[in-house]
C-alpha cells in the first residue's frame, strides 16, 4: 500500500509538472498584447489598443508608422497562415509537407504566377504610396520574424522562418485569382461531353432557359478530359488554406431604411479553415482612417469601411480562363502551329524541394496562349497539347494599386477609378457611403470573341480564329449606381447584358439572388438589426419549385405508409434549413439519387465532379422540367427506354430506403442536425488525433445549406452525411446612421495562435447568428485592457 501511495504521489507530481510545463510553454508562444516594444523604421510612437475580441486599433502619427505596426501585429497572429499562402503559388508546399504535395507544387509552379509577379515588380513605380506603405508593412512582418516568438506550427513541421518580399504578396494575389476561377473545373468536362457523347448532350447543359435567371440589372445614372478537371478539382481540395468561392452583398439606399441612411452588407463565401481568412484591424492617423479585413500578407484590406464609405466584394464569376488546343509541328515537338508559321515553345525549368526527399525538377512548356497543362498534371487522357490562357497572367497586374486605392478613396468617383483597374479575378465590387450613394461595379477585363464561339469548351489554338478580339473598356461593364429601385446586390448571379448579350461566365444559380430580392422588395424601413437577421436566413427560394416538379412524377399508389409520410413531409417543407427540419434531409438524398440516375451512366467517374459543380446547379431546374431528355435513358440498360417518371420514382424509393437504413424507421427523427455539421480545420489539425483536438474547432451543429443566404456549402455524395466546407468568411453590417455601432463576425477568432484567448472567441456567436461591434469610437477604444506601445528604436 505504501508503494502504491508513493507511486500515486510521484504520478501526481509528474502530472502537475507536465501541466505547469505546458502552461509555461504556452505563455512563451502567447502573442504580445500589452507593454512596450521597440520597432525599427518608425519615426514616432505607435499605440495599439487590442479590443475585447482581439482587433488591433492602431493609432499613429503617419501611415508609414501605422503600416509597420500592422505588419508586426498581423505576423504575431497569422505568421503560419502567411507562410502557407506565400508557398502555394510558388510551388513550395512540399518543402514542409513532403512528397504528397508534389503534384500541387508542380501544378501551381507551372501556372506562371511567379513569372507574372516578377514582370510586374520589375515595372513598379517605387515612389508611389502603395509601394512605400507595402514595404513598411513588410518591414513590420520581417521584424516580427527576427524578434518574435516562433509559432508552434513551424516547430512541429520543422521549417525555418524566412523573411518576406513583395513577390510573396503578388504570389498571394495570384493564388486568390486562381481560386476564384471556375473554368479549370468545367471546361475540360464540357469538352469531354461534347467529344465523347455529342452535341445533343452538350446543348442540353449549355442552353439554359432565361426563365430561371435572376439577373443583376445595370443602372447608370445620367449624372455623376474530364480527368483533367477532376485532377485540378482534387488539387484544390488538397490545399492547406482556403480557396475563394462565392459571396452575398446588398446595399440599401436611404429610401429603403428606417433612419434614412445607407446600410451596407457583405459576406464573402470562402472555404472554412482555422485560422479564419480575414484579419481585422483599424488604422487611424491624423489624415487617414480605415477599419479593414485583410488577407494574410496583404497590407491593404479588400473589405473595409470608415465614417465616409464602406466597400466589399463578391466573386463576379466571369470567364477569365480559356483552354486552347495547340498543334505540334509533326517534325519537331518543340514547336507549335500558329497562323504565322511554327513557333518554338518557351521552356521554363522548375525545381521542387521535398521534405526528406531528393529535389525533383520539371519543365514547363509555354505557348503564346499559356502553359501546356498536359505537362503539369499527370494522367491527362488527351494526346493534344492543351494550353491554359488566363487573363491574370496575360495582362498587367495592378492589384496592389487597386487595393491601396479602394482603401484610400476620397469619393465615389475616386473609388470607381480604383476598381476600374481590376483585370482578374473578376469581382463584383460593392460600395455605399455617408452621402447616400450606393453602387455595384462588375470589375474585370471583359473580352470579346467572334460570334457563336463558346469559351466553355476547348478553343482552336492553331487557326487564329478563336483569339480574343478585344478587351472591353470598363465603362461597358455591367454596373448599377443609385438605381431607381433603391438597392444594389450581388449573389454571384448572372450579370446584365454586354453589347446586347448576356455576358458568359460560371454564375451561381438564382437561388440566393432571388431570396435577397424577395426580402428587399418587401419593405422600405430596414434597420441594422433587420439586415443582420437577414444574413442568417436559411430559407431556399427554389426548393419548393424543384420538389413540386419532382413529386409530380412519383406514383403515390405504389408507396408504403412510411414512404407516404416522407412524401408528405417533403411536399410540405417550406425550404428552411433548420436543425430540427426533416425536409432537407430527405430532399438532399432525393436530389443525389435523381442526379445519379440522370447523369452517372453517361459521365462515369466524372460524375463526382459534375454533381457538385456550378454547372450542375445551373442546369438543374431546366433538366427537371424537361419531358424528354437524352440524359434520361440509362446507357447501361439494353432494350429498355427510361423516362423522367422512371428516374424520379426510382430515385424517391432509393432515397427512402437509404435514409431508413441510415437513420432508422422513424421518419420524424430524420432531422437535419443528424447529418449536417461543420468543423473549422487547421492545416496541421487535418492529421487527426491529438493535433486535431489541439488545432481544429468542432465539429458543430449548425443551420443552413447550399445556396441559401446563410450559405453553408457542402458536397452531395453517396455517404448521406454533409460536412460543411465553406460559407460566410465574415458577416458585416455597416449602418451610416450609426456607423460607430456597425457589426461584424468571423467564424472562429482573430488569432491563428492556438494559445491565444482570441483563437476561437467568436465561434459561438458566429454559429448562433450573433455579431460583435466594429469599434470606431476613440473614447471606447481607449478603454481597452490591452495596450501595446511601439517606440522608435534608439
Amino acid at each position: 500500500m505504501k508503494f502504491l501511495g508513493r507511486f500515486f504521489k510521484i504520478l501526481l507530481i509528474l502530472v502537475v509538472l507536465l501541466v505547469v510545463s505546458v502552461w509555461m510553454y504556452s505563455k512563451t508562444y502567447y502573442p504580445k498584447y500589452s507593454g512596450e516594444l521597440e520597432l525599427k523604421n518608425i519615426s514616432d510612437k505607435v499605440t495599439v489598443y487590442f479590443d475585447d475580441i482581439g482587433v488591433p486599433h492602431i493609432n499613429a502619427q503617419n501611415q508609414k508608422d501605422a503600416y509597420v505596426a500592422l505588419g508586426y501585429v498581423h505576423a504575431q497572429e497569422r505568421l503560419w497562415q502567411m507562410e502557407l499562402m506565400r508557398r502555394i503559388a510558388a510551388g513550395r508546399l512540399s518543402e514542409i509537407f513532403g512528397k504528397d504535395l508534389v503534384r500541387v507544387d508542380q501544378f501551381f509552379g507551372g501556372l506562371g504566377i511567379e513569372e507574372a509577379a516578377e514582370k510586374t515588380i520589375a515595372g513598379l513605380d517605387k515612389t508611389t504610396q502603395s509601394y512605400i506603405l507595402t514595404q513598411s508593412y513588410l518591414e513590420g512582418v520581417n521584424q516580427y520574424i527576427e524578434e518574435g516568438k516562433t509559432p508552434l506550427e513551424f516547430t512541429l513541421v520543422g521549417v525555418e522562418k524566412e523573411k518576406y518580399t513583395i513577390k510573396d504578396i503578388y504570389n498571394v494575389f495570384g493564388y486568390m485569382s486562381f481560386s476564384f476561377a471556375v473554368a479549370h473545373k468545367t471546361d475540360p468536362l464540357l469538352t469531354e461531353i461534347k467529344e465523347k457523347l455529342g452535341d445533343s448532350y452538350l446543348n442540353e447543359l449549355l442552353n439554359s432557359n432565361n426563365e430561371y435567371l435572376t439577373i443583376n440589372r445595370t443602372s447608370i445614372p445620367t449624372k455623376i478530359e474530364a480527368t483533367f478537371s477532376k485532377t485540378v478539382a482534387s488539387i484544390m481540395d488538397d490545399l492547406p488554406v482556403s480557396p475563394f468561392i462565392g459571396s452575398n452583398s446588398w446595399i440599401l439606399g436611404p429610401e429603403k431604411t428606417k433612419n434614412g441612411k445607407v446600410i451596407f452588407e457583405n459576406d464573402p463565401h470562402i472555404a472554412f479553415s482555422q485560422p479564419s481568412v480575414w484579419y481585422q484591424n483599424h488604422i487611424k492617423t491624423p489624415d487617414f482612417e480605415i477599419y479593414g479585413f485583410n488577407i494574410a500578407l496583404m497590407p491593404f484590406p479588400l473589405l473595409g469601411h470608415n465614417r465616409e464609405y464602406a466597400y466589399g466584394l463578391t466573386m463576379l464569376a466571369n470567364d477569365d480562363l480559356n483552354f486552347y488546343v495547340e498543334e505540334n509541328n509533326p517534325a519537331d515537338a518543340a514547336e507549335y502551329k500558329t497562323v504565322d508559321g511554327y513557333k518554338k515553345y518557351e521552356l521554363r525549368d522548375k525545381t521542387i524541394r521535398i521534405k526528406n526527399e531528393i529535389d525533383t525538377t520539371f519543365k514547363v512548356k509555354v505557348s503564346k496562349h499559356g502553359p501546356i497543362m498536359n505537362d503539369l498534371i499527370t494522367h491527362i487522357i488527351d494526346d493534344r497539347p492543351i494550353a491554359m490562357n488566363w487573363v491574370y497572367t496575360q495582362l498587367p497586374n495592378e492589384m496592389l494599386e487597386v487595393s491601396y486605392k479602394i482603401s484610400h478613396a476620397h469619393s465615389m468617383s475616386d473609388f470607381k477609378s480604383g476598381v476600374a483597374r481590376i483585370h482578374a479575378p473578376g469581382l463584383n465590387v460593392m460600395y455605399g457611403d455617408a452621402k447616400d450613394n450606393i453602387a455595384w461595379f462588375s470589375s474585370a477585363k471583359l473580352y470579346q470573341l467572334r460570334d457563336s464561339l463558346s469559351s466553355k469548351t476547348y478553343l482552336n489554338g492553331a487557326s487564329g480564329n478563336d483569339e480574343i478580339l478585344e478587351f472591353l473598356p470598363f465603362e461597358e461593364n455591367p454596373k448599377a449606381i443609385n438605381p431607381s429601385w433603391n438597392y444594389v446586390y450581388s449573389a454571384n448571379n448572372q450579370v446584365d447584358s454586354v453589347r446586347g448579350k448576356l455576358y458568359p461566365g460560371y454564375y451561381q444559380p438564382q437561388d440566393r439572388a432571388k431570396r435577397i430580392v424577395e426580402l428587399l422588395d418587401k419593405k422600405n424601413d430596414f434597420t441594422k438589426e433587420d439586415v443582420a437577421n437577414m444574413t442568417y436566413d436559411v430559407k431556399s427560394s427554389t426548393v419548393a419549385e424543384i420538389i413540386n416538379s419532382l413529386l409530380k412524377s412519383v406514383d403515390k399508389s405504389g408507396l408504403s405508409a412510411s414512404e407516404r409520410k416522407a412524401f408528405s413531409i417533403l411536399q410540405n417543407w417550406d425550404g428552411d434549413y433548420l436543425k430540427t427540419a426533416v425536409g432537407p434531409t430527405i430532399y438532399n438524398r432525393f436530389l443525389y439519387e435523381f442526379l445519379s440516375a440522370t447523369y452517372k451512366d453517361e459521365l462515369g467517374d466524372s460524375f463526382d465532379l459534375f454533381i457538385n459543380s456550378q454547372l450542375q446547379d445551373e442546369v438543374l431546374l431546366n433538366q427537371i422540367e424537361r419531358k424528354s431528355s437524352v440524359w434520361w435513358d440509362n446507357v447501361a440498360t439494353k432494350n429498355k427506354i427510361e423516362t423522367r417518371n422512371n428516374i424520379v420514382q426510382e430515385s424517391f424509393k432509393k432515397s427512402f430506403s437509404f435514409l431508413q437504413n441510415q437513420l432508422g424507421e422513424n421518419v420524424d427523427s430524420w432531422t437535419w442536425n443528424r447529418v449536417f455539421s461543420v468543423e473549422y480545420e487547421h492545416a496541421i489539425g487535418k492529421a487527426g488525433g491529438l493535433l486535431r483536438k489541439l488545432f481544429n474547432l468542432g465539429p458543430y451543429e449548425t443551420i443552413g445549406g447550399n445556396e441559401v443566404i446563410n450559405n453553408q456549402i457542402f458536397k452531395l455524395d453517396s455517404t448521406g452525411y454533409y460536412k460543411v466546407t465553406a460559407g460566410p468568411s465574415t458577416r458585416r453590417v455597416i449602418d451610416f446612421s450609426d456607423v460607430e455601432n456597425s457589426l461584424a463576425v468571423i467564424p472562429t477568432g482573430q488569432s491563428g495562435n492556438v494559445f491565444s484567448k482570441f483563437y476561437k472567441n467568436q465561434t459561438k456567436k458566429y454559429l448562433q447568428g450573433e455579431f460583435v461591434k466594429m469599434k470606431l469610437n476613440q473614447t471606447e477604444i481607449e478603454q481597452s485592457e490591452n495596450v501595446l506601445i511601439f517606440k522608435p528604436m534608439e
